[in-house]
């Protein structure tokens, strides 16, 4: 097995870089990585506060560091003991220049400054959080997304990781013997989309959390008949009304939660392509004399 080290040096949180680094490392098997992280570095006395750790832990040094003072300073320090130093977003960037014909500003945490965009998560966290397993349906016209799914179909951590990308969602869990609230039907703003999953999974799933719980296993909630009539009565649900469905059985949260955002885009870009035809038969009608 290898082992590396691995400096995580940002002017910022270093939110950013933390994605970057782990995306690239699933791509790696049979590795030990030991994370060093540096947060918060903006100026050269932080910096030379770290040095040492990084001389006596050798290896990679990845970075996001806007001020060019800062990281002329850790590059230089990286070439006197003999470390490859990464910057990790200097190719996007370059490539950003290029296209939008101007340059970066070189501001730290100018990604994570508390603009609309970052007010927008906050509330769409908050209802989120209001509007789980089917509480406060009376207000599900003002979400962006409803989730549709049986008991234990990721309904919830999915709601939460969308709603950290500025989604509003809330979620309705389907059961045979309580019928949803007639208003999922007749919902016009948000996109229902509906999840499922195979039995054999979900009996697993379930299994485990009532021993997480110690409650006893032997009941209809994990028999396998009994998933499969519920997994069969949430698919013919989905297909009357033309929701679209997400298996979620070999999906991780942010893949499924990366497929219903496609589909939402989607339909954006329907509506406003329906929107542009309308406008331009309107504007193209013939006027009365």
């Amino acid at each position: 097995m290898h082992r590396l080290h691995l400096h995580l040096v940002s002017d910022s949180t270093g939110e950013t870089l933390e994605m970057i680094a782990k995306a690239a490392l699933a791509q790696f098997e049979d590795a030990e990585i030991i994370r060093h992280f540096w947060p918060m570095v903006r100026s050269k006395q932080h910096l030379d506060r770290i040095v040492p750790d990084l001389a006596a832990n050798p290896g990679l040094v990845l970075f996001t560091l806007v001020n060019s003072e800062t990281r002329m300073r850790l590059e230089d320090h990286c070439r006197q003991i003999g470390l490859p130093a990464v910057p990790a977003l200097d190719a996007v960037t370059s490539a950003l220049e290029a296209q939008l014909g101007q340059e970066a500003h070189g501001r730290p945490g100018r990604q994570h400054l508390m603009d609309e965009a970052y007010f927008k998560r906050v509330e769409a966290i908050q209802f989120t959080i209001a509007h789980d397993d089917g509480i406060a349906w009376e207000n599900w016209e003002q979400a962006d997304i409803v989730l549709a799914g049986v008991s234990r179909s990721s309904k919830t951590p999915t709601s939460i990781y969308l709603a950290n990308r500025g989604y509003k969602v809330a979620n309705i869990p389907i059961v045979v013997e309580s019928p949803p609230p007639k208003a999922l039907f007749g919902l016009r703003h948000p996109m229902v989309v509906g999840l499922t999953t195979a039995p054999e999974r979900l009996v697993q799933i379930r299994r485990n959390r009532l021993l997480s719980l110690n409650e006893g296993t032997e009941t209809s909630y994990v028999d396998g008949d009994h998933v499969k009539d519920e997994l069969q009565f949430a698919r013919r649900m989905f297909a009357d009304n033309g929701w679209p469905v997400i298996d979620v059985t070999r999906r991780s949260i942010e893949e499924s939660a990366a497929a219903i955002i496609r589909l939402v885009q989607q339909r954006e870009r329907r509506q406003s392509s329906e929107d542009g035809q309308t406008k331009k038969t309107v504007d193209g009608a013939a006027k009365p004399i």
